[in-house]
C-alpha cells in the first residue's frame, strides 16, 4: 500500500471498534501504510502516522510546528472550534515564545509538586466517593469522581471557585468538539470564557492569593519579562481546560478498562503495589483518546522513506503508536505490570503535556481509594453498552454506569 492509495479518502477520525476498542484499521496502517493519507471533518487533507518511532519522532521534530494556522495548514474542522488548534493566541505561543511560556510554568508542574497536592487530592476523592454511595448504585462514576476531582483540583491550583465548574465544562465542551456546534455557539463561548477569565485576572491583581494565576501576574522570565494579558487570559483558560477535560475522561476510561476484565480489577485489588503500573498501561491501552497530535510542516522531512513536503498537515496518532507491536512486547494485551512503559499519551519533545504529573498524580489517587473503598466495584452495564462521546478532540465515555 503507497501513501497515495488511499488519496485522502481515509476519514479521519477513524471510527472505533468499541467504546474500548481500537479502529481495526491501526495495525493494517502501521504495517503497511504508516503514512495513510486521510480526510479531516473539515474536508482538508492531511496525513496519518500511526507507528511508535515515526510519531515520536514528529512530536520531537523542530520542523514539525504547531502553526496550524498558516494559510496552507489543513482545517481540522469547518469552524473556528477551539482554543487547542486554532486559538490565535495558542498560536503566538510557538518557538521561542512556547519554549519561554513552558518555563515559567513548568516549575509549578514538578513531579514533587504534584506529589504534595496528594493528600488534598486523595481527601476530595473519599468526600465523592462517600457521596456516591450515599446516593446508591447503579451510579455513573464519571460524573460522581470522574469529573469533579479534576475539576476541583485545577480550580483549587488556580484559585478559581469551583462553583463555576458547570460553566467550565459547558465551554470545554463548545471548545474542544469538531462537529456539534455552530460557529456562533463556539463564539459566543469564547467571548464568555474570555471574559470570565478577564474578570478573574483583575480580581487576583486587586487581592492576590496563593494560586498559580496571581504568582503568574507578576512572575518574570530571566530576561524580566512577563507575559501579556492576553497571555495570562489564555494560559488561565488552557490550564482549566486541560486541567479537567482530559483526566475526568481518562478516570472513567481506565476505571472502565480494568472494570471491564474482571482478573484486572481482582489482581489490583490484591496487591495495590501495581496502582502505578497499572495508570501507566492504561493510558498507553486507551484506544479512544480522541483527535491525536496535528502538527504543520516547515521544512521537507523524510518520514518512513516518504517525504513530507513543507505545507503538509501531519496528524500523530498517539494511541495507534502505543499499540505497535515493535515498541511493546504484548501491545494488544493490557499488562498492569508492563515496564518500561514509555508511551506517547502526554506526547513527546517540547511539546509534551504540561500538565502529565498532575494528571498521574489524580489517576493513582483515584484508583488507589476506589480499591480500597470499593473492592467489589463492576460495571453495571456489558462493556457493549458503553458509548464514547462524539466528536470531542479529547476522547471519553459518555457514562461510567458501575455498582458495588
Amino acid at each position: 500500500m503507497s501513501l497515495g492509495e488511499h488519496g485522502g479518502a481515509l476519514r479521519y477520525p477513524l471510527p472505533p471498534e468499541g467504546a474500548l476498542e481500537p479502529p481495526a484499521r491501526w495495525a493494517e496502517l502501521r504495517e503497511r501504510c504508516p503514512v495513510a493519507g486521510v480526510t479531516l471533518p473539515s474536508g482538508d487533507a492531511a496525513l496519518l502516522l500511526t507507528r511508535y518511532d515515526d510519531v515520536k519522532r514528529v512530536l520531537s521534530d523542530p520542523r514539525c510546528t504547531r502553526s496550524l494556522g498558516a494559510d496552507d495548514a489543513a482545517r481540522i474542522s469547518d469552524n473556528e472550534s477551539g482554543g487547542v488548534f486554532n486559538d490565535s493566541m495558542a498560536q503566538s505561543l510557538s518557538g521561542a515564545g512556547q519554549a519561554r511560556w513552558r518555563r515559567m510554568l513548568t516549575k509549578w508542574f514538578t513531579a514533587k509538586r504534584m506529589n504534595a497536592l496528594r493528600p488534598g487530592i486523595e481527601a476530595m476523592t473519599h468526600q465523592l466517593v462517600d457521596a456516591m454511595v450515599e446516593r446508591g448504585h447503579p451510579a455513573d462514576l464519571k460524573a460522581g469522581v470522574g469529573f469533579p476531582l479534576p475539576v476541583w483540583v485545577i480550580c483549587d491550583l488556580l484559585g478559581v471557585p469551583d462553583r463555576d465548574r458547570d460553566r467550565f465544562a459547558r465551554w470545554s465542551d463548545l471548545l474542544l468538539n469538531l462537529t456539534r456546534y455552530g460557529q456562533d455557539e463556539i463564539d459566543t463561548a469564547k467571548a464568555e470564557f474570555y471574559a470570565y477569565m478577564s474578570e478573574h485576572l483583575d480580581a487576583k491583581r486587586a487581592d492576590p492569593d496563593d494560586g498559580l494565576l496571581s504568582a503568574l501576574i507578576t512572575a518574570t522570565d530571566a530576561d524580566g519579562e512577563g507575559l501579556t494579558d492576553a497571555q495570562l487570559v489564555f494560559t488561565g483558560q488552557a490550564l482549566l481546560v486541560a486541567g479537567h477535560e482530559t483526566t475526568a475522561n481518562m478516570i472513567g476510561k481506565m476505571m472502565a478498562m480494568l472494570l471491564a476484565d474482571r482478573e484486572r480489577w481482582q489482581r489490583l485489588v490484591a496487591d495495590r503495589s501495581l496502582v502505578r503500573t497499572a495508570v501507566e498501561e492504561a493510558l498507553r491501552f486507551d484506544a479512544n483518546p480522541g483527535f491525536g497530535m496535528p502538527r504543520y510542516v516547515n521544512e521537507d522531512i523524510e518520514v518512513a522513506g516518504t517525504v513530507l513536503p513543507r505545507g503538509t498537515t501531519v496528524v500523530c496518532s498517539m494511541a495507534a503508536a502505543n499499540r505497535d507491536e515493535d515498541a511493546f512486547t504484548g501491545a494488544s494485551a493490557m499488562v498492569l505490570d508492563r515496564s518500561p512503559n514509555p508511551h506517547l499519551a502526554f506526547g513527546a519533545g517540547p511539546h509534551s503535556c504540561l500538565g502529565q504529573s498532575l494528571a498521574r498524580t489524580e489517576l493513582v489517587t483515584v484508583l488507589d481509594v476506589l480499591l480500597r473503598r470499593l473492592p467489589s466495584l463492576e460495571l453495571a452495564v456489558p462493556v457493549t453498552e458503553l458509548r464514547p462521546v462524539e466528536g470531542l478532540i479529547v476522547g471519553g465515555l459518555r457514562t461510567v454506569p458501575v455498582r458495588w
